[in-house]
This record gives structure tokens, sequence and C-alpha cells, in this order.
């Protein structure tokens, strides 16, 4: 019985650990309706990859890199059709040219920062051409 305790004792740590998708998604929609800033960061205003660092380092305790770019290519790639709520996803030219990124919300949504600010919108909207989701962490 004790190899079972000692698991089960080590589940629970890890699950205390593990950042909450809710979590994440409020802080992201708390920040609806923020204007947009070039190479802003918050909290009063956002560019896009201001926005998805700002959302991980204050709802999961997570720093991710700065630029849509570094942030694509330090996170691990999935489909999108298996995209979970709270990875990110990319847009631009190629995998190598990422100008944009937003969190996804689920049902083909996602929370980003754009010209019209902080706002939730479609991710195969027709002014972005998807290059690419990635996740950032476990989330429960």
């Amino acid at each position: 019985g004790f190899t079972v305790a000692s698991n089960m004792t080590h589940s629970t740590t890890a699950k205390a650990d593990t950042p909450s998708y809710s979590k994440i998604y409020k802080v992201a929609s708390h920040q609806l309706g923020k204007p947009y800033g070039w190479g802003s960061t918050g909290p009063s205003r956002f560019d896009c990859s201001g926005l998805t660092s700002y959302v991980y380092r204050k709802g999961a305790s997570k720093v991710i890199p700065r630029t849509a770019q570094a942030q694509y290519n330090s996170s691990k790639k999935v489909s999108y059709a298996h995209a979970k709520k709270g990875d990110l996803v990319f847009f631009g030219g190629s995998k190598h040219s990422i100008s944009h990124v937003g969190m996804y919300i689920g049902h083909g949504k996602m929370i980003d920062s754009q010209n019209r600010g902080v706002i939730i919108e479609s991710v195969k909207a027709p002014w972005w051409h998807h290059v690419g989701t990635a996740r950032v962490t476990s989330l429960d």
C-alpha cells in the first residue's frame, strides 16, 4: 500500500501546481476592450504577444518569450484540430514569419490584441493566415 499512497500524494501536489484554463481565461477576459499598443505588455494596453505573455504570467505564473515568433518557436506544436482552450494560435506568412498570436478559447474563437484592441474573434478570420497552434503548458 505504501507505493499507492505516495503516488496519490504526488498526484495531488502535481494537480495543485497545474495552472487552470479558468484562471488564464479570467485574466485574458479582463483585458477585453483595452487598447492596442505596439510593443506594449500591459496592463493598460497590449500588443498581440504582450497580451499572451501577460496572461500566462499572471494566470499561470509562466514566463513565455516576448515576441510572437519566439513564443511559437519555444512552444510544443499541436495540430489545430487538437487545439485546447488556452493554446496559442499563430498567424503570419509562414512558421518562420509569425506576425500575430492569440489565445484559443474554444469553438474556433480566440482572444487577441489587434488594432481594434483586445477582442474575441474567429481564428479563421479572413484577415489572419493561421500558420500554427502551440501548447504552452498543460492546463486543468
